[in-house]
């Protein structure tokens, strides 16, 4: 029974104001552009949406990433031997393409693939700049220069991030890259009740670093679609497995 057809029109109505969380779907990566595709297909562009449960509380990205960065900050912090590196070696760094450098925000609807690490790592080594208790961490110029790629060798003109006045590009990716030690499962989660974790999933952040500890298992543990409840209602059947195809 289709109960929701029976109701008085207002009364329907309400149920386009609640939103509910049909799934985790985990790790996009490149599959970012076909989940948008299938989830624009099966419930309209503006129905659904990616929130984060955080703290039990159901938020938007904005107010997400800054758990994100804010590991970043505790980690980075707690550890100015990297620091000192990377401010006298690096002169800026990226995830999978050395034109991540020119990304300052973390919405990202023009990238293949989001990348958030390298964005956490330059915004905290800029506000070192103006902290009085780094003062190792001084002022550059944020223009080009010929900066040499650590994971490849190959010279780039690229601008230095703010703090970063080394001539090197370091990669903060996989096991391989020379900035691992910056990846995001191997930062920890700064506050213990951001750890999540789900017995029967296992995504590549959990092989790596700190595993379920990190903050790159809460990005992904805590990230939800929500969509439309009357959207919802709509699939019939098909309510079962409403992230069929991601």
């Amino acid at each position: 029974m289709n109960w929701w057809q029976e109701l008085e029109p207002e009364q329907a109505d309400l149920l386009k104001e609640v939103w509910i969380p049909v799934g985790t779907p985990g790790y996009a990566g490149l599959a970012k552009a076909q989940w948008r595709e299938v989830l624009n297909g099966r419930f309209g562009p503006q129905n659904w949406r990616i929130h984060y449960i955080v703290r039990g509380k159901s938020v938007p990205f904005s107010e997400a990433i800054q758990e994100y960065e804010a590991a970043y900050r505790h980690f980075l912090r707690g550890n100015p031997a990297l620091v000192r590196f990377l401010t006298a070696v690096c002169g800026n760094v990226y995830d999978d393409n050395i034109s991540n450098v020119y990304d300052a925000d973390y919405e990202q609807p023009h990238t293949a693939m989001n990348h958030y690490q390298d964005i956490s790592v330059r915004r905290v080594i800029a506000e070192l700049v103006d902290d009085d208790e780094w003062p190792e961490v001084v002022d550059t110029e944020v223009t080009p220069a010929p900066l040499t790629d650590l994971t490849d060798g190959q010279t780039h003109e690229l601008p230095r991030a703010r703090g970063f006045r080394g001539n090197y590009l370091f990669q903060i990716r996989d096991p391989l890259s020379p900035g691992f030690c910056l990846n995001p499962a191997v930062v920890p989660v700064h506050d213990p009740a951001l750890i999540t974790s789900l017995p029967n999933r296992e995504g590549w952040y959990h092989k790596e670093g700190c595993a379920h500890l990190s903050v790159e298992a809460f990005w992904q543990m805590s990230k939800v679609i929500e969509v439309r409840y009357d959207k919802f209602l709509a699939l019939g059947p098909e309510r079962a497995n409403p992230l069929a195809g991601l």
